[in-house]
């Protein structure tokens, strides 16, 4: 890995690996950026907190617990695809999607993670009044980790395709949500809600997952995951279509903006 003066461009020799790496460090590279993470890291915590102390002891429950922390955290975890989607958008020459779209998995990867062991901890300190609180507990702790990551995919799809990331961010939840309240206005349309984000996070985070349930996440992962992040890609390819010397994959060449 070369610099050629510029301290966010490598040579395109840069491994997978090591652009994934340098993009997993961008995607938390600026003080605004840390400080969002915190916030949606305190956001799981404090909502884990309030309902092991304050919730109905019936409610006290991994799913519970889960449903209220992942969700809450979801909401926000788009926001770190979006801008890492920015700067690939913002990147001269040649782009490769790949290593970005892996290290914003890992991230929120790890933001589930932290949610998963936050729901443990208050669970284990608190009171249970339910029969078995602990039910479902596998099957939710990998719900956990999918919820997250289509959140986060939805983001950086919609970052590559909207222009300003404020409106993207906006898009993230009006868009399945909206498109989840319409279905579910209009009876004929009404089996289409089990493709939209919100209602495979209901069954994830419930544990209750059928055959079907995980049919219907990978028609989500496929319409909301892949296909968003494939039209942004092909957006993406039409900006940069070539001719300079490529950055490292998923970099900029100009210095990152908060």
């Amino acid at each position: 890995m070369s610099n050629s003066g510029n301290p966010h461009t490598l040579s395109t020799s840069t491994t997978l690996g090591a652009a994934t790496s340098h993009a997993l460090r961008r995607s938390v590279g600026t003080r605004t950026r840390r400080v969002l993470l915190a916030v949606t890291l305190l956001l799981g915590l404090l909502a884990a907190a309030g309902l092991a102390l304050a919730g109905p002891p019936g409610d006290r429950t991994f799913a519970k617990l889960s449903d209220v922390v992942q969700s809450l955290m979801s909401v926000i975890v788009p926001a770190f695809g979006i801008l890492l989607a920015r700067d690939l958008k913002r990147a001269t020459g040649t782009t490769r999607l790949a290593p970005t779209l892996l290290a914003a998995t890992l991230l929120a990867t790890a933001v589930a993670v932290f949610g998963f062991l936050v729901c443990v901890t208050a669970l284990t300190v608190t009171t249970s009044s339910a029969q078995d609180p602990w039910r479902h507990v596998g099957t939710i702790a990998v719900g956990s980790v999918l919820v997250q990551v289509v959140a986060q995919l939805v983001g950086t799809g919609l970052g590559l395709l909207i222009q300003r990331p404020a409106i993207a961010f906006v898009a993230s939840i009006v868009l399945p949500l909206g498109l989840w309240f319409l279905l579910g206005a209009i009876d004929a349309l009404r089996p289409a809600q089990a493709l939209t984000p919100y209602s495979s996070v209901r069954h994830l985070l419930s544990g209750r997952m059928s055959a079907l349930n995980w049919a219907q996440w990978l028609g989500v992962l496929l319409i909301w995951g892949v296909g968003l992040n494939a039209l942004g890609g092909a957006r993406l390819r039409r900006k940069n279509p070539g001719g300079d010397p490529a950055p490292a994959l998923g970099e900029q060449s100009r210095s990152l903006s908060q």
